[in-house]
């Protein structure tokens, strides 16, 4: 490659950056890992598939086979129709919006691989083909998109990071196998010295500051693992904040909230598992600040959450308060108008006993991945008073409704400026969504609550230039 001798400089930097933050970090240095990702069960072997769907529209409380209210199936691709057989299982999602044509694509996280899927036409999706694993096939499998590449990590020895070119499926129409763009493995200090990027649980990227933040990873003592992918595929170590442990998923912003002490200032909200609700100043990657770290009541595992619009309050979602505690589906308010002292503002309980897993805020509503419980849709009504309320919801496995994770939603991707929402379900597939909702920057329906027999048909026209959102 051709030499780069300014990022060059700054790699050597960070270089020596390590080891003093090695020296700090016996643990980490060891390349150990204090706590894995691995507190959820496994997935439950798939049993047969069902039967792919298409343009179902939610009548009378069903789609097909499937519960829902104010939200029709566009289509259904079965766990098959992904390239998956065996055992081999769905885990996250994203989405990526070619510029160039308006065409959206599903990029599918799998056991054994990532899949791509056009949604050109959403009532019939086109299955592009899979990114083989760097590794060994993980239950776990993350993924983000940063300048029309994807970064994909996994929970699994010896996998890093892989960066893959989107704009590849310009114009494809036949399944192909794809290779990685680049990889990531760290700073290039070795396994030996412990900094060795091998499993990762989590990454999340900063779009508009370019740094992709890697959690949970054998580094760093499983906190923030700092990249800069400004160039996509020539990836480079930042920087490392340890000082809380384990850190299970993050969001990491340039914040506009009220705190004005932090405005322009690139802040990280972290779930730090059984640990802590984290804020961190990551502004300068070599000297991180913690700005705040607090336990809240009822915490078991916290999970993963996002901020709203206005960086005024933060949705978490703690994934095994269910279980342990014997309540229904729970989503923690904090208010981080202090960013030094967040507070704990409530929480809003579902109807459902599901184990609730990821959750992402468009405009007013609040879309949730909770396993059984299939796709929840809230509307945020008065967060200052916890208050929320279901407004929505598709179940992608109409025969069970129990608290667990063995099957069901594991997330779900709602920024895609068409209005369809995109699901992976664990054992089941991908499922592409469309809620009829009002207020998220478009119009989604136009139905009320109690309406739904009166529903027209689906028709979905051409995609459209869309605005990027969230990649």
């Amino acid at each position: 490659m051709k030499p780069m001798p300014a990022r060059g400089a700054a790699a050597a930097l960070a270089a020596l950056l390590v080891v003093s933050l090695l020296a700090a970090a016996p643990a980490a240095a060891q390349g150990l890992r204090l706590v894995t990702g691995e507190h959820e069960e496994p997935p439950e072997a798939p049993g047969p598939p069902r039967q792919a769907a298409a343009a179902l529209v939610c009548n009378g409380g069903q789609a097909g086979d499937f519960p829902c209210h104010d939200v029709d199936l566009v289509s259904f691709m079965p766990r098959p129709a992904l390239g998956l057989v065996d055992n081999h299982h769905l885990n996250d999602v994203w989405g990526w919006t070619d510029r160039e044509t308006g065409i959206e694509y599903a990029l599918v996280g799998l056991s054994n691989g990532t899949a791509f899927v056009s949604l050109e036409d959403p009532i019939e999706p086109r299955w592009l083909g899979n990114l083989p694993t760097r590794s060994l096939a993980a239950t776990w499998r993350d993924l983000k998109v940063y300048a029309d590449h994807a970064f994909i990590v996994a929970d699994v020895s010896g996998h890093g990071m892989q960066v893959f070119d989107l704009t590849r499926l310009r114009g494809v129409t036949t399944p192909q196998t794809w290779s990685a763009d680049a990889e990531y493995a760290g700073p290039g200090l070795g396994a030996s010295a412990g900094f060795f990027v091998t499993n990762t649980h989590n990454v999340a990227i900063d779009e508009e500051t370019g740094f992709a933040y890697l959690v949970g990873t054998s580094t760093c003592n499983g906190g923030l693992h700092m990249v800069d992918v400004r160039d996509p595929r020539r990836p480079l170590f930042a920087g490392c904040f340890g000082e809380t442990g384990y850190i299970h998923d993050t969001q990491c912003v340039v914040y506009r909230g009220p705190d004005a002490a932090f405005a322009g200032r690139e802040i990280c909200f972290n779930a730090n598992a059984t640990d802590s609700f984290s804020i961190v100043d990551v502004t300068d990657k070599r000297r991180p600040q913690l700005l705040s770290r607090q336990r809240y009541a009822g915490q078991v595992y916290a999970h993963q959450g996002w901020l709203t619009e206005d960086h005024r309050h933060f949705l978490l979602d703690d994934e095994i308060d269910e279980l342990q505690n014997g309540h229904n589906t729970r989503t923690y308010v904090f208010d981080v108008a202090d960013l030094s002292a967040p507070v704990l503002v409530g929480f809003h309980e579902s109807t459902t006993p599901a184990t609730d897993h990821n959750l992402y805020v468009r405009g007013h509503h609040v879309y949730q991945a909770n396993y059984f419980a299939g796709l929840r849709v809230l509307e945020m009504i008065d967060l200052g008073q916890a208050e929320l309320r279901e407004v929505a919801y598709f179940d992608t496995v109409p025969e069970r409704e129990e608290v667990g994770f063995g099957s069901g939603a594991w997330s779900v991707y709602p920024f895609f400026a068409s209005g369809v929402v995109i699901v992976s379900s664990t054992n089941e597939g991908l499922f592409v969504l469309r809620p009829l909702l009002h207020g998220d920057g478009e119009e989604h329906g136009s139905t009320a609550p109690g309406d739904d027999d009166e529903r027209p048909t689906i028709t979905l026209g051409e995609p459209r230039r869309a605005k990027r959102i969230g990649g």
